[in-house]
């Protein structure tokens, strides 16, 4: 057998294979779809939900689900971006270094379930935080933290280095030069990743079960002390999320319409997803053509 037809052979065989993951990735993403689409409205994506009455919607799961996601990456963006700048810009090739990424690269991992464990011994036990949303955030910034550093650090590094030296030739501090030139240049690659590790989040569940809660209370949006319970701001209220809604309603089985109110909240929370993902490839080609053209 000649070198062009095992070349043609392999090739026939890895698109073979490709396709058959794409269709079945397709398969799975349509039949969610159908079958929650139709469950979807206005009143699903606003109304609380009922366990022992039909016609509840996901909306206090949804703003959970969307809080909980903003208060992780304030807390998780910040220290991933200087650990990313650290380990990119600063950190020398030692022993200490191949440490810290060998751990990063454990960390990211973990099963979400084993990181919700040490969640809930951490931060709901020992913190003394209970089950709220700064128990699951704190969480998932342990769950989220290494990939998203990981990404940083190898947006920095895609930056070319005459970058750096140009900067420096001009002369700004190195500092300067990481902040001012590199930082900016590394942008599209870095919102890119954020935005994926957002969509992540988003569609995390075995974390939150046992550090977030499993109960929905009601909110009074005119409430807006921090401090009180009732409060849609406050973290140490317990807060169910949209994917920990679907285990809960596919578990307990307490509600009559409990397959229509899962299917429908799976199809919001498939859509959410490839929002995120989508809309994170939009925004970086969309930074990236900026960046060039300027």
């Amino acid at each position: 057998m000649n070198a062009k037809r095992s070349d043609k052979i392999a090739t026939g065989i890895l698109y073979t294979i490709s396709g058959i993951i794409v269709l079945i990735l397709a398969a799975l993403l349509l039949y969610i779809l159908v079958r929650g689409v139709p469950h979807i409205s206005w009143s699903f994506l606003t109304e609380p939900s009922k366990a022992y009455q039909t016609g509840g919607g996901i909306g206090i799961q949804l703003f959970n689900s969307i809080y909980l996601l903003l208060i992780t990456m304030i807390i998780s963006f910040p220290l991933s971006l200087g650990a990313g700048i650290y380990l990119s810009e600063y950190a020398g090739k030692n022993w200490l270094t191949d440490v810290i990424r060998t751990s990063i690269e454990i960390l990211s991992s973990l099963p979400s379930v084993v990181v919700g464990l040490f969640g809930f011994l951490v931060f709901v036990i020992q913190f003394q935080y209970g089950f709220s949303i700064i128990s699951g955030a704190l969480a998932l910034t342990v769950f989220n933290l290494p990939l998203l550093t990981r990404t940083i650090e190898e947006s920095l590094q895609a930056v070319h280095y005459t970058q750096r030296e140009a900067g420096l030739a001009l002369g700004l501090s190195r500092w300067e030069t990481v902040i001012r030139v590199v930082v900016p240049e590394a942008t599209p690659g870095i919102l890119t990743g954020v935005i994926l590790s957002s969509g992540r989040i988003f569609g995390e569940a075995a974390a939150l079960i046992y550090t977030a809660g499993q109960s929905a209370p009601a909110l009074d949006f005119s409430n807006w002390n921090p401090l009180s319970v009732s409060s849609p701001i406050s973290i140490f209220r317990q807060a169910e999320t949209l994917a920990v809604h679907i285990w809960k309603v596919n578990t307990e089985g307490t509600m009559p319409d409990g397959v229509s109110v899962s299917a429908g909240a799976s199809a919001v929370l498939i859509i959410a997803v490839l929002l995120f993902n989508f809309g994170a490839r939009a925004i970086g080609k969309r930074l990236y053509r900026k960046m060039t053209s300027a």
